[in-house]
């Protein structure tokens, strides 16, 4: 799901008026991209579409917006900032922003595309600048849309009374299997739940997950307290990234074995030190498994250059290599997998007793 998608069902549920602010063009050098958005209320400002004197003058521009709709119903607006010249801001680029006035007769659209994003559902929204003030359109996506489009349609030049905005929205979050529930696995668990995935946290002790009141928060973290951990490996569907943070040595080398022998995934890290990554390959080796599999595995986890062992360091750090593989997957979605990530193993070993 968007997160300023749930943020807008929830205001226009409790009967609040918005102001979305969209990034309707983006030319040059510009601190975010086509479709970012920013969801405006009359006391607050939620996500962001760049920050500094751009994001503050959207703001400013949307209250206005808020303001002038209460006597105009639907009332939208395109305003084209240049970043340098009009803002000082260094980027140097311009921006087209586009600014929709929403209140409770919007919720219909808004909670279907909740629904379609839920069903992961690409679906591209339509919206009508010029002066009929037409209702939003959804639309399923063209066939085989993977990645976000944003695009400004306005004739001849910068025209808003002919202005079309259409946005392909899909769902961008990636799965992630997560197998353990110790120190560093519970500090990575918190991490993800920061970033657009849905996490299957598994672990067989189920004393070791944190108590309710603590997951409450990660909202995109499901717990799964199980005998048999390995089951998650095979109901994941394909392009999952696993993560293996368990206490048990004997557990994990099942755990690896199961995932290689899949070879569908986006990512797979374990946690261990070098001397650990060896014993592993030889008998991994030994059960069958393809070299080229194994060079698969990263062991040690987390990217190159970082020492520190804290779990939060070390969550940090897988976390971050963990994006790196999800964002080389989409940027070449047809590449056969390789053995690029033997490649990526960090220069420090992680002890066990962190986990």
């Amino acid at each position: 799901m968007q997160p300023w998608l749930t943020e807008l069902q929830h205001l226009l549920a409790h009967g609040d008026a918005v102001v979305l602010v969209t990034v309707a063009r983006v030319e040059g050098s510009t601190p975010r991209e086509a479709g970012a958005k920013m969801i405006v209320t009359r006391e607050s400002a939620r996500y962001t579409i760049g920050g500094g004197h751009l994001e503050w003058r959207a703001i400013e521009i949307a209250r206005e917006v808020l303001r002038d709709g209460m006597r105009v119903p639907h009332l939208r607006r395109l305003e084209r900032l240049s970043l340098g010249p009009s803002l000082g801001q260094c980027c140097g680029g311009a921006v087209v922003l586009a600014f929709e006035r929403l209140d409770v007769r919007d919720l219909d659209w808004v909670a279907a595309l909740a629904k379609r994003m839920h069903a992961r559902t690409a679906t591209q929204r339509s919206v009508s600048f010029g002066p009929a003030h037409e209702p939003v359109r959804l639309a399923d996506a063209d066939a085989g849309a993977q990645a976000p489009e944003c695009l400004l349609w306005d004739g001849a030049g910068f025209d808003e009374a002919n202005a079309l905005l259409t946005e392909t929205i899909v769902s961008r979050e990636f799965p992630v299997v997560l197998f353990g529930a110790g120190h560093v696995g519970a500090a990575l668990a918190r991490v993800l739940a920061t970033l657009p995935c849905l996490v299957r946290w598994v672990d067989e002790r189920d004393a070791q997950f944190p108590p309710p009141f603590v997951t409450e928060g990660l909202s995109n973290v499901t717990i799964d307290a199980n005998d048999a951990p390995d089951e998650a490996i095979d109901e994941a569907a394909p392009g999952t990234a696993f993560v293996v943070m368990t206490h048990n040595h004997a557990r994990d080398l099942v755990l690896a074995e199961r995932i290689l022998r899949r070879d569908d995934f986006v990512f797979f890290g374990m946690i261990g030190s070098r001397t650990k990554r060896r014993q592993f390959e030889h008998r991994l080796a030994a059960h069958g498994i393809d070299p080229a599999r194994i060079a698969r595995m990263v062991c040690p986890i987390g990217i190159e250059g970082i020492v520190d062992k804290t779990p939060e360091v070390i969550a940090l750090s897988a976390a971050a290599q963990l994006l790196q593989a999800v964002e080389s997957a989409r940027a070449a979605p047809t590449a056969v997998p390789d053995s690029s990530f033997s490649m990526l193993q960090p220069l420090t070993d992680h002890d066990t007793d962190t986990r």
